[in-house]
């Protein structure tokens, strides 16, 4: 099955390459600085957070004496989480905003979430380009441990797009799914240790938190970022079965009811 998915994407690399280039091109149309605020945007957040937490607000993480320690941290979590609710956002309405193109052209439904993925890659990008220049301008540079990103961005990518397919299947059938889902978005976030360390919570709180599979993937990002430590692969290993089985069901889901879903929309 992924051999067809692969020579399908493929075929449809024009296709493909070309709606992600339409995109951007249409987010930034009419605009006076045009794709300059990809950078103005993360930038200007990185800044304050940088300046408020470290210099007004002096937040400091326990133990940590660096100044700027609580800034990174924030950073490696807010910067990463916001990929992945790019990902799942986007990709539950992307077959309903997607409508009239897929009733009036035919081409392979899967292109969508490639696409999805693509777009939200491409800005996630550019945020990380300038998250490590800062890093590397104050003296934070991660080493040789910054390797462990690719297979940390991949679990991420493979877990946000398998939940991102089920979402946007659902989403068709199901209207309030998307709804529902921009709700437990919010309360996902604050379950998950990013603006805060999950060692200032109760002990009997920490092994709840521990079963939210965001959880070692933050963790991960904050300590490969402000202290150049290789992640705990073994902890990561929940993550990676939810991800596996998301994707395998949202793919079988996706073309068991692919034709359906043109109906319904």
């Amino acid at each position: 099955m992924l051999l067809t998915l692969q020579r399908t994407l493929w075929s449809y690399r024009g296709f493909v390459l070309g709606s992600v280039k339409r995109e951007f091109q249409a987010r930034y149309r009419n605009s006076l600085f045009g794709a300059l605020w990809t950078v103005l945007n993360p930038l200007s957040m990185i800044l304050v957070y940088t300046v408020i937490f470290s210099h007004i607000m002096r937040a400091r993480l326990p133990g940590v004496e660096d100044g700027m320690a609580y800034s990174v941290y924030l950073c490696a979590g807010l910067l990463t989480w916001g990929f992945f609710a790019e990902i799942t956002t986007r990709s539950q309405g992307m077959f309903l905003e997607n409508a009239n193109l897929l009733k009036k052209i035919s081409f392979p439904r899967i292109c969508l979430p490639v696409i999805v993925l693509l777009n939200a890659g491409i800005n996630f990008a550019i945020i990380l380009g300038l998250f490590l220049g800062f890093l590397l301008i104050t003296g934070r540079w991660p080493g040789l441990s910054l390797l462990a990103l690719v297979p940390l961005l991949a679990l991420q990518i493979m877990f946000a797009a398998g939940l991102g397919m089920l979402l946007g299947i659902l989403n068709v059938f199901f209207r309030d799914v998307g709804q529902l889902f921009g709700i437990c978005l919010q309360f996902w976030f604050w379950l998950t240790p990013i603006v805060y360390p999950i060692t200032i919570l109760p002990p009997s709180v920490q092994p709840w938190l521990a079963l939210n599979p965001m959880t070692a993937l933050m963790q991960s990002y904050q300590n490969l970022f402000l202290y150049n430590q290789w992640p705990d692969w073994g902890s990561l290993l929940p993550l990676l079965v939810v991800g596996l089985l998301l994707c395998i069901t949202g793919l079988r889901l996706f073309r068991t009811r692919s034709g359906e879903m043109v109906d319904e929309l």
